[in-house]
Formats: C-alpha cells, sequence, structure tokens
C-alpha cells in the first residue's frame, strides 16, 4: 500500500469532514475505509499472482530472481575485476590475452546462469 497515497486520502478525508460537516463525518469515514480496503485487496491479489508464479517456478525446479542476488553481484564484480585484467592480459599478451580474458570472464557469468536456471533435482 502506497504510504503518500493513504496520506493524500486521508488529508482529502479531513479537508472533506472540514468543508461538509459533522454531519457527513460517517459517510467520508466509510468512503475512506472502503479505499483502504481495496487497496488492501488488490495488493493481496498481487501478493496471490506472485505466491502462484513461485509455486509454477518451484514446480520445475526453478526459483524466482529477486531470491537470488548473486547472479547480480558477480556480473558487478566481473565487470570491475575486468578492467585491469584486461589491462594486464593485453600488456602481457595482446589481443590474443585479452580475448582469453574476456572469454574467461564471460564463460564464469554463463556458467553461474546456466547453474542457476538448471532445474534442482529431489
Amino acid at each position: 500500500m502506497g504510504t503518500d497515497e493513504v496520506r493524500k486520502d486521508l488529508r482529502a478525508a479531513a479537508a472533506a469532514r472540514q468543508e461538509l460537516g459533522p454531519e457527513y463525518e460517517d459517510a467520508i469515514i466509510e468512503s475512506f475505509l472502503e479505499k483502504l480496503d481495496a487497496r488492501e485487496a488488490q495488493r493481496r491479489g498481487q501478493d496471490l499472482e506472485y505466491r502462484q508464479r513461485d509455486q509454477v517456478l518451484e514446480a520445475v525446479g526453478l526459483k524466482r530472481r529477486e531470491t537470488d542476488p548473486g547472479g547480480l553481484a558477480l556480473a558487478i564484480v566481473s565487470v570491475i575485476a575486468a578492467i585491469p585484467i584486461t589491462a594486464i592480459a593485453a600488456d602481457m599478451l595482446g589481443l590474443i590475452g585479452t580475448i582469453v580474458c574476456w572469454a574467461g570472464l564471460v564463460g564464469i557469468n554463463f556458467a553461474r546462469t546456466a547453474a542457476r536456471n538448471t532445474p534442482r533435482r529431489p
């Protein structure tokens, strides 16, 4: 639920209460609570969709990307490490060294991705 949206709606309800007077207070409160309930129902519906997707992925032996941050960390470290490794390889071995260096970096990242997407066996 968006906290900013809730605050905005609450401020609007308070302003409407001041403008319309106390005789409409119950209607304003009910309207505000209905909006909160609708947001909560929408959030629960989205949670249900995510859980169903997770169950499908789990059934085929995969897991969501959000639960596996290691791939992103490896990619970042690879890019950072690639700069000095490329410089050293190019200085010592030239183009062949650069190609071998980058083939190794790409191979490591590819192996990580392939291992993550391989179904787990029970």
